[in-house]
């Protein structure tokens, strides 16, 4: 019987020549970059995933173990980082020579193959609440230790928070109608660390949360807990903390005040807030109209809500925006600050916050919403796995900042660095992986080779 995979497809009088396609090449890879995940993972220290793997639960019979559970967090991380974002993708995959060498598998042993789809699907079901808060913890932890060790000097560290719509399309656990999104969903919730004005946002949270959360859900203790670690890694470093409108809350402005940071938060307007705008909306207004443009005006003040213990002070936007064949637009915003520098300069400073939406496109990319187990816990992983794919992306990103690869996006370091054909050869002695001549970005590769501590042949 023809093994059908071995079948090949004829293309007669298209091109010069008849052109024969097979799939018969054997100990083949698409991946061959995988292997700089491997290095870039090893690079935190104990190891990124090797630290996370020693807080996962296993209570399986070790006699019967054939896939360590790091090997599966491994096999997942990477497939994700390669685009391979479901376990259904295991089938295609658990094969491939570049993904088992990248996982501590022999790449040329079909019976060495990875995790099969039901395998990892277990895996990813099988942990506990204080397995996985313990991995989230261990992310926040390696992280912030690997930015220390890089700029122990640093002058300052923004921490932004912000929050992510993650639809569902199923009944998995939690998912709670939210009538802003007007979807069924998850609303998790990611942190970024800045450090002075280096233009990458790390992450270094994120978190799974009901449907239903509110915006500041889970935002109060996890600064508590990673304010006074960032100033013992850092302690010359001032902490600022940068949030949108959604995390405004009386409780939240104390623990601010409290572990005395910098603050930048944004306030959604009211009757009070209005009424200190009026008067800057005015100008703006009159002089929209004699422009014909958008204009605006910064100013300040103080402001305290009935709520408040005390007056902070408010940075205000009053500006009119006009639009060609649109009536005059008022837009007013407020940001609750302790900053001391002029107002439109603080608000500038806020806007920057921005950014971190950018990065969660990026996590997106990566299928960080690809939150389709029934449960809670298996979402939650699913999240984290995505996460250490993305750091270890911004890892590349951060040894290739010398090069125009610096600020590449993760879809395309996938393009340039991960995609690469590659042919599989292991003797006694070594493996040696064949990439394709062809590869236009051969000589990027190279550098982030040497970059994470290849050497030279």
């Amino acid at each position: 019987m023809i093994n059908s995979t071995q079948q090949s497809v004829l293309f007669p009088g298209v091109f010069s020549k008849p052109i024969v396609a097979k799939f018969d090449a054997d100990q083949q890879s698409s991946d061959g970059g995988v292997i700089l995940l491997r290095r870039l993972d090893d690079r935190f220290g104990f190891g990124l995933t090797k630290s996370i793997a020693a807080h996962l639960v296993d209570d399986r019979d070790p006699n019967r173990v054939t896939h360590p559970y790091l090997d599966l967090f491994r096999q997942r991380a990477y497939g994700i980082a390669l685009g391979y974002s479901d376990c259904n993708d295991a089938e295609r995959i658990a094969s491939d020579p570049c993904l088992k060498l990248a996982c501590d598998r022999s790449p040329i042993d079909a019976d060495d193959a990875l995790g099969s789809q039901p395998t990892l699907s277990r895996f990813e079901n099988s942990q506990t609440p204080r397995s996985i808060l313990a991995i989230s913890r261990e992310i926040e932890t390696q992280v912030i230790k690997r930015l220390a060790k890089r700029r122990r000097k640093a002058k300052r560290i923004t921490i932004d928070l912000d929050p992510s719509v993650d639809p569902a399309h199923g009944q998995q656990a939690f998912t709670f109608f939210h009538g802003f999104y007007d979807t069924n969903c998850y609303l998790p919730l990611f942190g970024f660390l800045s450090i002075d004005d280096e233009p990458e946002q790390y992450l270094f949270c994120a978190r799974l949360r009901p449907g239903n959360a509110r915006c500041f859900r889970g935002s109060i203790p996890l600064l508590k807990r990673v304010v006074p670690e960032l100033r013992r890694r850092f302690p010359k470093a001032k902490i600022r903390v940068r949030l949108d409108s959604g995390f405004a809350n009386p409780i939240l402005f104390d623990v601010l005040d409290s572990l005395k940071v910098e603050y930048l938060v944004g306030m959604p307007g009211n009757s009070v807030l209005n009424g200190l705008a009026a008067p800057d909306m005015l100008l703006a207004s009159v002089s929209s109209e004699l422009s014909s443009q958008t204009e605006t005006f910064y100013s300040d003040g103080k402001y305290k809500a009935r709520s408040w213990k005390k007056e902070r002070r408010v940075i205000i936007k009053s500006e009119v925006v006009t639009h060609p064949d649109r009536a005059p637009k008022n837009n007013a915003r407020f940001v609750i600050t302790n900053l001391r520098t002029a107002p439109k300069s603080t608000y500038a400073t806020y806007c920057q916050r921005g950014d971190a939406e950018n990065r969660i496109k990026e996590l997106k990319v990566l299928d960080v919403d690809r939150t389709s187990c029934t449960s809670f816990l298996g979402n939650q992983l699913r999240i984290l796995m995505a996460s250490v794919a993305f750091i270890l992306f911004q890892e590349l990103r951060w040894v290739l900042r010398h090069t125009k690869a610096a600020r590449s996006q993760v879809g395309r370091l996938q393009l340039m660095l991960m995609k690469i054909g590659t042919r599989v050869v292991e003797s006694v002695r070594r493996v040696v992986l064949h990439f394709s001549s062809a590869h236009p970005w051969q000589v990027l590769w190279r550098k982030a080779a040497l970059a994470v501590g290849a050497s030279p042949t």
